[in-house]
């Protein structure tokens, strides 16, 4: 390449991980120490009208406020800018450039409006600003596509700064690299720069920079990167790591000092609160060509093995593959759970014959677990109860263990222990397995509730229980380690998540009670 650039991505696609919420006085810092570094290029923030803020956050409501409240004073040689997304800023709203603010946009957009985006970039470099043309997700691109797509740039949008390269997914390995970049350099027009924006998802962003160096063009180069590669999901290319390369073979004279206090003042705290990087979730999310967030969606319920995780993945409609539907990825989750429909009437018939006008002892693994253990094998004596252990059964010898994991299943039935398992993880009864039809016994509201709680409640309800008691039921804590007796059972969950499970699952209480007494045996959070 003719010359190398590096844009800092971290105020923008950093900003993803924490919502844009870095804080005043941690933008001052980021800000500073990528001004010292002497990276050429600063990515300021996001402009969207509807979620912008007007400081305090790197998600800005115009590009005014950039100036007005963070950007007070411009280093010489440093090319500040923002990006918006198609269809969430106007380019009309711009105040012409002046010098004062931001030197450029960028405009990022879905291969469904490519044609669309060029009355909006022609507006941006019309206001005196620098244009970034930016196809997201560029590997969903025909090579007829991108060469259309290049023709219009080259005769529409030929005084645009740079055209990108963008592999929104971190899917690209080494072909996919030569083949569109080979692509783009012989038919872009001579003289805009080429510019190359990875995610980190199969750990190939860094190698994948360093070979884009070694194309033979006389084409002028930007990069992307973000210190300690913050960005959302699996991240980017590493700042740090790659001024380093730059200064060591091609004569570059970075500081990576500055780039350290950042991480060292700035970024480990935020790592430790939210984090970004490589996860079995991103790297799925590449080898199935979508967006992180259904992988992450579909692992987080802890509810599917991997391998299933995986093949949910391999369903997704290639229309939605791109922009992640919430509604969709519960349905297509649903319908994948439910695939196996079961007559269960022989089943419930059974357990409504041993059930009804009994106490159901309900085990869950809670942490709290062991403080009930004495009343619960006093329980456990009394001929008038029929005891129910969910998922984990170690601790306690009980009529039944009910499953909804299959990973539970499999150990219950290796074990010899009475099995109540929903159609989703066994296809047809066995002996002592008794199959319940999937669909039928969780609920749906506000998404798919399919924990092996909910299941039992409804399904003792249902079969006649006199009462329920329930134990180990704690509720969900940030503290994974807070969550389950059995440390083998731990897994993150996230303030939101145990939030709106605790919620969830102590309305459902509420509302069974109308029906039926229930009595908690050890502390729960369902009660707060």
């Amino acid at each position: 390449m003719n010359s190398v650039r590096v844009l800092d991505v971290t105020l923008r696609d950093g900003g993803c991980v924490i919502d844009f919420n870095f804080g005043q006085a941690y933008m001052n810092q980021i800000l500073s120490g990528l001004e010292k570094s002497g990276v050429e290029f600063i990515e300021l923030g996001y402009l969207d009208a509807a979620k912008g803020s007007v400081q305090g956050r790197t998600q800005y409501c115009d590009e005014q406020v950039i100036s007005r409240h963070f950007l007070k004073e411009k280093k010489p040689g440093v090319t500040y800018v923002a990006m918006f997304d198609y269809g969430k800023f106007d380019p009309d709203t711009l105040a012409p450039c002046d010098g004062s603010g931001i030197d450029g946009l960028r405009i990022a957009f879905h291969k469904k409006d490519r044609l669309n985006m060029v009355p909006l970039a022609k507006k941006v470099m019309e206001k005196g600003y620098q244009l970034f043309i930016q196809p997201m997700t560029i590997m969903r691109y025909s090579d007829r596509e991108l060469l259309e797509l290049l023709d219009v740039v080259n005769t529409e949008l030929a005084d645009a700064a740079a055209f990108y390269v963008v592999d929104s997914f971190g899917e690209m390995r080494m072909n996919d690299l030569n083949r569109i970049v080979h692509l783009v350099d012989h038919n872009l027009r001579p003289g805009m720069t080429m510019g190359f924006h990875s995610h980190n998802n199969l750990q190939l962003s860094y190698s994948n920079a360093v070979s884009m160096l070694q194309f033979f063009s006389d084409r002028d180069v930007i990069i992307d990167s973000a210190v300690l590669g913050m960005g959302k999901g699996a991240g980017n290319l590493n700042t740090e790591i790659f001024l380093e390369h730059l200064n060591l073979y091609y004569g570059k004279h970075y500081q990576i000092a500055p780039l350290l206090e950042i991480i060292d003042k700035v970024l480990n705290t935020l790592r430790a609160e939210h984090y970004w990087g490589y996860s079995i979730e991103y790297y799925l999310s590449s080898v199935y060509h979508c967006t992180p967030s259904y992988a992450g969606h579909f692992y987080k319920k802890h509810m599917l093995p991997i391998e299933q995780v995986a093949e949910l993945l391999g369903l997704i409609a290639e229309e939605k593959k791109i922009s992640f539907d919430k509604e969709y990825a519960e349905q297509l989750y649903l319908s994948y759970n439910a695939r196996r429909h079961q007559d269960d009437d022989p089943a419930i018939q059974r357990l409504t014959q041993e059930i009804t006008g009994r106490r159901v002892l309900l085990i869950a693994p809670g942490k709290r677990l062991p403080e009930g253990e004495e009343t619960i094998r006093a329980l456990l004596a009394e001929p008038d109860v029929v005891s129910v252990c969910l998922n984990s059964f170690d601790r306690f010898d009980t009529d039944y263990v009910l499953t909804t994991r299959l990973d539970a299943f499999d150990s219950a039935r290796r074990a010899g222990k009475r099995i109540i398992a929903t159609s989703g993880i066994c296809g047809a009864p066995e002996e002592d397995v008794l199959v319940i039809d999937y669909q039928k016994w969780i609920t749906v509201e506000n998404g798919v509730q399919d924990s092996s709680g909910i299941v039992a409640l409804k399904l003792m309800t249902a079969c006649g229980a006199a009462e329920l008691l329930l134990a180990g039921f704690d509720g969900f804590s940030v503290d994974i380690n807070q969550n389950y007796c059995d440390m083998t059972l731990r897994h993150p969950v996230t303030e939101e998540q145990a939030k709106q499970r605790n919620e969830y699952f102590g309305t459902y209480v509420k509302r069974l009670r109308a029906t039926v007494p229930v009595t908690f045996l050890t502390k729960s959070r369902y009660e707060d």
